[in-house]
């Protein structure tokens, strides 16, 4: 059968004209690069439909095995979402925060980034959005803040403190800038976060205390429209967090060697 030409999308959404057929040894990692490049192109949007398999077998010209193996991985990628029954198929998706929080992650365990460099990154952008916070976060907000505060001090006191807690009240300060792409960013970087946080408490056991007091008093001078205060406890507050991970540093240097 000859290939067909690359067309526009048809009239009800769907991407079969696009596609084009692949010759190679590792031919479904050519049709996920395919079908992501679309994506990124903007040719293929969330909600858009993939053709049917039979349809993906006859124009890439390759088995339903192959096809299903690249539809499993643009899956597992957040790309597509399979959905079953009389109107199933493969659609495009909208990638969540999560999993490319999940993405990030495992980047970070699996590569020589550190906790610290996570922390220096952590400094550029939360210290950089108390400004934002102090023209834009609400009571509703500043509720939602004190909550998870009120938490962390009964944890403190019950001697249970958990630095999960201390992601939660960064993610959620992100949040209260009422910017989506800050809020996304942050919450991607809820999984890395919660690494750097558990390496600090491993070197400074007692750090949920004097966190908990820095965290109130962020939300103090936010409430208060005081930025340059703001930025300065928020600079200190990481700042001890990054020290303590430098401290940890040798140790996680020498562990590493033994390997």
């Amino acid at each position: 059968m000859a290939a067909r030409r690359p067309t526009a999308r048809t009239e009800d959404g769907q991407s079969g004209g696009l596609l084009s057929p692949v010759n190679d040894r590792r031919i479904s990692a050519l049709i996920v690069d395919q079908v992501r490049s679309l994506i990124h192109e903007g040719k293929l949007t969330p909600g858009d439909r993939l053709p049917p398999e039979r349809e993906m077998c006859e124009r890439f010209g390759v088995s339903r095995v192959t096809v299903r193996e690249a539809l499993r991985v643009l899956e597992a990628g957040g790309l597509v979402e399979i959905r079953v029954g009389a109107h199933g198929g493969a659609f495009v998706t909208t990638p969540t925060s999560d999993r490319v929080g999940a993405s990030i992650t495992d980047l970070l365990t699996l590569s020589s980034v550190s906790a610290a460099d996570v922390t220096q990154v952590r400094l550029v952008l939360e210290v950089g959005i108390i400004p934002l916070l102090c023209a834009h976060a609400d009571e509703e907000d500043f509720a939602a803040l004190q909550a998870i505060c009120d938490r962390q001090e009964e944890a403190v006191a019950a001697g249970s403190y958990d630095v999960a807690l201390s992601a939660e009240f960064h993610t959620r300060l992100a949040a209260s800038t009422h910017n989506t792409a800050f809020e996304m960013l942050i919450h991607s970087f809820h999984g890395p976060l919660l690494m750097s946080l558990t390496t600090a408490q491993q070197t400074a056991p007692e750090m949920g205390k004097r966190g908990l007091e820095e965290h109130r008093a962020i939300v103090a001078a936010i409430q208060a429209g005081d930025a340059a205060t703001g930025e300065r406890i928020m600079r200190e507050h990481l700042s001890r967090t990054a020290d303590r991970l430098c401290m940890d540093e040798p140790k996680t240097a020498a562990r590493r060697a033994k390997k």
